[in-house]
């Protein structure tokens, strides 16, 4: 039997996210973060809502508890995880996984969706015409590239976590092509979701298989109620924009 349930978290608001937010709104070129993609930290507002993610935990009951944590290994996600986890009544060891970590943007980091029209004309029409799921910039991954770490992921689940309900906490790119390959859903399913419903931060999804084989069923998606019954700020940043255009 393998793992039979799949907790994913997205990372808390990240001052990355706020910077691309806000170039986006600006229309500027250039996305305001000196910081490499694995060194971005939460902002006060991300740590809040990591905290808040760590007191759903807490309430959960035995039988939904998870039984262990594999974590992206970029600041954001670490931090998010380690808040969580810190205090509750059962030890969780955390377990670092890179292909856990972002999608990587290659040629167009820090770029707005104005700034790789501007400045990479061709690299835009590339995107427009191969769509968001297949291209791949320079230096960067496809949706489908990351699809391939998520199968050696889920396969390595299975074989080291076996009946376990494993924590995830990652990106919202990573969360999106796990789905895509748990619910083995199509091109077209999983970008309408992500175009549909953005994941918000620190938002929680569940994914179930009570017989450890086969198929995934979604249970809830992109869930932010531990957020809003704590009074903590939801927070939406997609962390595709520096990847567009669309």
């Amino acid at each position: 039997m393998g793992v039979r349930e799949l907790i994913l978290v997205r990372h808390g608001e990240s001052t990355a996210n706020v910077a691309a937010s806000a170039a986006e709104a600006a229309r500027a070129e250039l996305v305001d973060a000196p910081l490499r993609d694995a060194d971005v930290p939460l902002t006060e507002v991300g740590t809040s809502q990591a905290v808040a993610v760590g007191v759903w935990l807490g309430d959960l009951p035995d039988d939904r508890f998870p039984t262990s944590v594999w974590c992206s290994p970029y600041l954001r996600a670490a931090l998010t995880s380690e808040l969580a986890t810190s205090s509750q009544r059962a030890l969780l060891g955390v377990r670092t996984d890179e292909r856990l970590r972002d999608r990587e943007l290659g040629i167009l980091d820090t770029l707005t969706s104005i700034g790789v029209e501007a400045r990479l004309p061709s690299e835009a029409a590339r995107r427009r015409r191969l769509g968001k799921f297949y291209y791949r910039p320079p230096g960067g991954e496809s949706w489908a590239d990351v699809a391939l770490r998520v199968r050696t992921l889920l396969a390595d689940l299975d074989r080291e976590e076996q009946d376990g309900r494993i924590l995830l906490v990652t990106h919202d790119a990573l969360i999106a092509v796990i789905r895509y390959v748990a619910e083995r859903l199509s091109e077209s399913e999983v970008l309408r979701i992500t175009h549909n419903e953005p994941l918000l931060n620190a938002s929680i999804t569940r994914l179930v298989r009570p017989s450890g084989v086969g198929q995934w069923e979604l249970e809830t998606y992109n869930s932010v109620g531990h957020l809003q019954e704590s009074g903590t700020p939801v927070t939406m940043h997609s962390g595709d924009p520096r990847a567009v255009p669309r």
